[in-house]
């Protein structure tokens, strides 16, 4: 199959600035898209984890007989239920207790209960709340969980935005190769040269710059994001522990610069159109 020559091309100043601007919006895009769906898996993971579990404290001790008795009667609805020594519950206020101070008196007895299913909380919490306080593990996380939303917001929002700048890009640099080949332009229209061969010299182009700037910022942008899911798991504990990007997580990332290509090659053309329609 013969190769199509090209009528014209980008100078070499056009063609590096070119690259270098897709290659760090690339880079952006499919950071920002790995940090939004690392996060997103885990604030779904965090949900699916704690929804069934809750805490029980007993302030009052002549209503422990009662707590214990709807266990026994609902004991089919629970995975689990276990209660909390004192022991364990001096150890977790140790470094909030000074002195040496004794508070074996005044603590609550403690159940931790695990459900069966995440739609039998509210007939639990209904039951047990009148007589001891009931605080789910969901509740308890609200505020962590809300901020996982929020920063999968930013970042969504921050991929909009550097898709839309490749979009401003692409079509302000197509439409300075169209001025800059104004007289090839009006050549190939004298000879008969149909808009659609003008548009696709001008796409051939652009793929092949948008080819390797994306690769270089695919490239440079997963082991700034391997590095940062690393940095979050030797947390241990807390959302932050829980980020982690599955297969298919990793199979979007890497389709995004393809998307991006063609994202690009659409835009030239429709520059390129609307270029040719003025002349």
């Amino acid at each position: 199959m013969k190769k199509t020559k090209l009528v014209f091309s980008l100078v070499r100043e056009q063609s590096m600035f070119m690259t270098v601007v897709l290659s760090v919006l690339t880079f952006l895009s499919v950071l920002s898209l790995g940090i939004a769906l690392a996060v997103g898996g885990s604030v779904i993971r965090w949900n699916n984890q704690w929804d069934k579990y809750a805490t029980i404290q007993i302030t009052n001790p002549d209503n422990t007989n009662y707590v214990k008795k709807v266990f026994e009667e609902n004991a089919n609805k629970f995975d689990n239920i276990q209660e909390i020594s004192k022991t364990e519950m001096e150890h977790m206020l140790q470094p909030w207790i000074s002195g040496g101070a004794k508070i074996n008196n005044y603590l609550p007895t403690m159940f931790e209960v695990k459900l069966k299913k995440s739609s039998d909380m509210a007939f639990i919490k209904d039951k047990i709340a009148p007589r001891a306080k009931f605080l789910t593990h969901t509740s308890a996380l609200k505020t962590s969980i809300s901020a996982g939303w929020k920063l999968v917001s930013i970042t969504t929002l921050i991929l909009i935005l550097m898709l839309t700048s490749i979009g401003v890009c692409v079509s302000y640099i197509s439409r300075n190769i169209a001025m800059l080949h104004k007289h090839e332009l009006e050549i190939l229209n004298q000879v008969g040269a149909t808009d659609n061969f003008v548009a696709k010299q001008m796409q051939i182009i652009v793929a092949k710059i948008s080819s390797v700037a994306c690769l270089v910022g695919f490239v440079c942008a997963t082991p700034i994001i391997l590095m940062i899911l690393s940095t979050a798991h030797s947390a241990r504990i807390g959302l932050m522990a829980t980020l982690s990007l599955s297969t298919s997580n990793w199979i979007i990332l890497m389709l995004l610069p393809i998307i991006i290509i063609m994202f690009s090659v659409h835009i030239t053309k429709k520059t390129t159109f609307k270029i040719l329609s003025e002349n």
